[in-house]
């Protein structure tokens, strides 16, 4: 799953590392990341290199503003415990100062800017274009209960020491006496009826907050020896138990009501995939290629099978690699993967890791258990602090099996460690947090982010990881084939008349889904349609790195492309494929008309 940064309703996604390059030309890694060749560039234009970087200054100091959190995420903490304004004169103000600052960007002309100054233009102008989308075209404002979860966490000031725990308190207490406000803003925006699965999801998000202020989070604070901090958060407390749990309520009593209405359509869609990752394919291109995909996954897993499990069908080779569970459960197989999966890296020089960083596993709080994991990483404002790996636990009301079955086995997990950590969503932030650039650190895209994390999947199986062993391949494929799924399912699900029970069934068939997972994941495609962006981002970065590597071929050129990859911060990435080939920003991706290269240190099969 994405990790915090990465948003999607509620901010677009969007970033760049400083990049002095020609937009016609193929810079090399160095050309790309100096800051002396990108303040050489500059010096052609001063002017519209200082107006572009007030204009970026302007533009984050009033991004911080309208949005509070994500400006205390960054570790802005001057923003600490502040919630936006929700209402719709509040939601009316966001979307008046982000159509002027697109305005504002939009004016700045090709021939007043350097081929970077041109680059971070577009940058931001995708970062404005997508969170519009989603603030205006989308409805989500009005119908998703997602659109505010993601802002409403309290996880930051409970699970981030990036301060004594009495100022943490204080900085939660602020944000508790100001939930119930925000809550009632989010009730009074929701227009009825809604969809059954919306329902579903802000019911289980509200009433987890209940649940977790109520039984989590006084132990958190209980040694803060400070009566009046105490007394606000007593109360402070009782009152946000009490309007998360209404809300929970009130959106429970909505459900004989509920309707099958969460569609976006076509039109919707394809806007939003320009929108927020400057992707114009037309969507039976995209579908095409996403069951081409599909198809290519599905013929691997039968081969590792017929290995693995000879004589067996699909569906019981897959539950033979699931029953292999990781030893103590799913969060202590992980801890003990991340070391080896770093390790790895390491030893086949995949990637440079640019720090000493770590991220440590962690159970999922009740509030955020809608997937199986995900991670939170300290913004750039923030210094020497941990990252988190949360991974849920099966849903208590679950029959015993379903519960069983949720807990992946240890091949699978792998490479949800490797999604999530090594060399996935953890290496690209540590690379997006050193960008030159601040922009850059701050924001990171959808496609960008959980494409690369998709991307490292497959990566680490073709370099050789635990042995390159069938069961390990049947682990990758399964992950690859959830996400292809997810793939289709969005398409289908807003633009095909799919049905979430058909959206279910294709997860439990052709994805070898658990019914838990299946549940959540086709009901997540009706309140996330941008879940395709693994796939899709995926299948850009695959067909990037060939067209890279037949330009820039050597031993090393698997790291280089890696490392020039990531060093762009989390543009869309037709922009990232832009100043890595030159000529114009498009989105192309790979098809299996079209072998990938194989990577410089994958192990023959």
């Amino acid at each position: 799953m994405r990790p915090l940064r990465v948003l999607t309703l509620s901010a677009v996604v969007a970033a760049t590392l400083l990049a002095g390059c020609s937009s016609g030309t193929s810079p090399s890694t160095d050309q790309a990341a100096s800051p002396a060749a990108a303040s050489s560039v500059h010096a052609a234009r001063p002017d519209g290199k200082a107006a572009l970087a007030s204009a970026v200054d302007t533009f984050l100091n009033g991004y911080f503003e309208h949005y509070p959190v994500f400006a205390a995420g960054a570790g802005k903490h001057e923003f600490d415990g502040k919630l936006p304004d929700y209402s719709a004169e509040g939601l009316q103000a966001d979307a008046t100062w982000l159509h002027a600052q697109r305005d504002k960007f939009a004016a700045f002309p090709d021939d007043q800017l350097d081929a970077q100054g041109r680059f971070q233009r577009d940058y931001v102008l995708a970062v404005i274009d997508g969170q519009l989308f989603w603030l205006e075209d989308s409805g989500a404002p009005y119908r998703n209960p997602t659109f505010y979860t993601g802002d409403l966490s309290p996880s930051m000031y409970l699970t981030r020491p990036y301060a004594p725990l009495a100022q943490r308190m204080a900085a939660f207490v602020t944000y508790q006496e100001a939930l119930p406000r925000a809550l009632a803003q989010v009730k009074a925006n929701l227009k009825l009826p809604l969809p059954a699965s919306y329902i579903d999801v802000g019911v289980n998000s509200f009433a987890g907050f209940a649940s977790f202020f109520k039984t989590d989070v006084p132990g958190i604070f209980a040694e803060v020896k400070d009566d009046a901090l105490q007394a606000r958060f007593k109360a402070s407390n009782a009152a946000a138990i009490k309007a998360s749990q209404d809300l929970a309520d009130w959106l429970k009593a909505q459900k004989p009501h509920a309707t099958q209405d969460f569609a976006l359509g076509a039109e919707k869609f394809s806007k939003m995939l320009h929108a927020t990752e400057r992707v114009d394919l037309p969507l039976a291109q995209l579908k095409a290629i996403g069951e081409s995909d599909l198809a290519r996954n599905l013929a691997a897993l039968k081969s590792a099978c017929a290995q693995f499990a000879p004589g067996k069908s699909l569906t019981d080779c897959v539950a033979k690699e699931s029953a292999d569970k990781p030893t103590g459960g799913a969060v202590e197989g992980a801890r003990a993967q991340l070391a080896s999966l770093r390790q790895f890296i390491v030893d086949k020089d995949l990637a440079t890791i640019p720090g000493t960083e770590q991220a440590r596993a962690e159970e999922a709080p009740p509030f955020n258990r809608w997937n199986f994991a995900y991670i939170e990483i300290p913004g750039p404002y923030e210094n020497n602090l941990p990252s988190v790996y949360y991974i849920a636990p099966p849903d208590p009301a679950w029959s015993k099996a379903d519960q069983a079955a949720y807990v992946p086995g240890k091949a699978s997990l792998l490479f949800v460690s490797a999604h999530e950590v090594w060399p996935g969503h953890f290496l690209q932030f540590l690379h997006a947090n050193r960008a030159h650039w601040k922009f850059g650190q701050l924001f990171v895209g959808y496609a960008f982010a959980e494409g690369w994390a998709h991307y490292a999947e497959e990566m680490m199986f073709d370099a050789g990881v635990a042995g390159g062993t069938p069961e390990t391949h049947i682990g990758q494929l399964t992950n690859a084939l959830l996400r292809d799924v997810r793939f289709l399912s969005a398409i289908g699900l807003h633009t095909g008349g799919m049905s979430i029970a058909q959206s279910e069934q294709m997860f439990r068939e052709q994805a070898f889904q658990d019914p838990g997972n299946a549940r959540q994941q086709a009901a997540r495609g009706t309140y996330d349609p941008a879940y395709l962006n693994y796939t899709l981002g995926k299948l850009m970065i695959m067909q990037l790195r060939q067209d890279w590597i037949a330009a820039h071929p050597g031993p090393n050129a698997l790291k280089a492309f890696h490392d020039q990859f990531l060093s762009y911060g989390g543009p869309p990435i037709p922009l990232v494929r832009q100043q890595m080939l030159g000529g114009p920003m498009q989105a192309k991706l790979w098809t299996t008309d079209q072998p990938a290269s194989a990577p410089a240190t994958a192990t023959s099969r």
